[in-house]
């Protein structure tokens, strides 16, 4: 059994205080997520994402090469937990934007998508807005994104990093994605972060399984080209089996019930 050392190795720490540029910083990110670096900073070390967000892993990795450093995340899923109770939790992602021109694309990409949206500037006298319940536990709220994250936890959360650096996403804006319904259905929001990050391109509104035109196979009989979803065409980045997300099994399986 390897041993895990409750501190960073001293190559990861030279790493993340070498980082200059919020550039660096999305991409020693995204090689954590990866798995090509052991530790980073405010999060337990020598550990890499938790066991669940893992087939997130590509699109969080995406973000943060495009500027959108995630500090937080989890899937939508619903279920009895290991408790014997029953667990519901939204699909949500938290991002700091240290540059305000890629501020708009992500909020209104959201906004538009009828995601719920927080946003929390820490420049002097900037937005702060409430935080959103994402995790139940038999009704009763037991997690929540977004809300003004104190100082104090501020260096918490950016250890490790070169000063200026520290200051950027320190007053930086940080935004909360929240899918509107619990559950798998709301892994929708990764196809559309997908999309703001550039890993899929956005499909026409009538490929779009959450726009508001009807669905391509009510316009003919086509066929999905290997390596997309059945349902919507996507890519199949990080799903494996016909469908992109469980969004798309579910809507398939649903429309084949009523026209059966």
């Amino acid at each position: 059994m390897k041993l895990k050392f409750p501190w960073m190795s001293r190559a990861d720490r030279r790493r993340w205080t070498s980082a200059r540029t919020v550039t660096d910083l999305g991409e020693l990110m995204a090689l954590w997520l990866e798995g090509e670096i052991a530790s980073r900073p405010g999060y337990a070390a020598r550990y890499g994402p938790d066991e669940e967000t893992e087939y997130l892993v590509p699109s969080l990795a995406a973000l943060c090469r495009a500027g959108y450093i995630t500090t937080q995340s989890q899937p939508g899923s619903a279920g009895t937990g290991e408790n014997g109770l029953w667990w519901e939790q939204r699909a949500a992602v938290e991002l700091v934007v240290a540059d305000p021109e890629l501020l708009p694309r992500l909020v209104d990409a959201a906004n538009s998508a009828g995601m719920v949206v927080r946003v929390n500037d820490y420049r002097r006298g900037g937005l702060q807005d409430e935080p959103v319940i994402v995790t139940t536990c038999d009704c009763e709220a037991v997690t929540a994104f977004a809300g003004r994250i104190s100082r104090e936890d501020m260096a918490v959360q950016w250890p490790e990093l070169n000063r200026s650096l520290y200051d950027q996403v320190a007053h930086g804006t940080y935004v909360s994605i929240i899918a509107p319904e619990y559950g798998a259905a709301g892994d929708r929001l990764w196809v559309l972060l997908d999309q703001v990050s550039g890993l899929r391109p956005a499909p026409d509104p009538e490929d779009d399984p959450w726009s508001d035109e009807p669905p391509w196979h009510t316009h003919g009989a086509l066929e999905p080209e290997p390596g997309e979803c059945t349902l919507c065409g996507a890519p199949l980045y990080h799903h494996r089996g016909p469908y992109c997300s469980k969004a798309c099994e579910e809507a398939d399986a649903d429309d084949t019930a009523v026209r059966s």
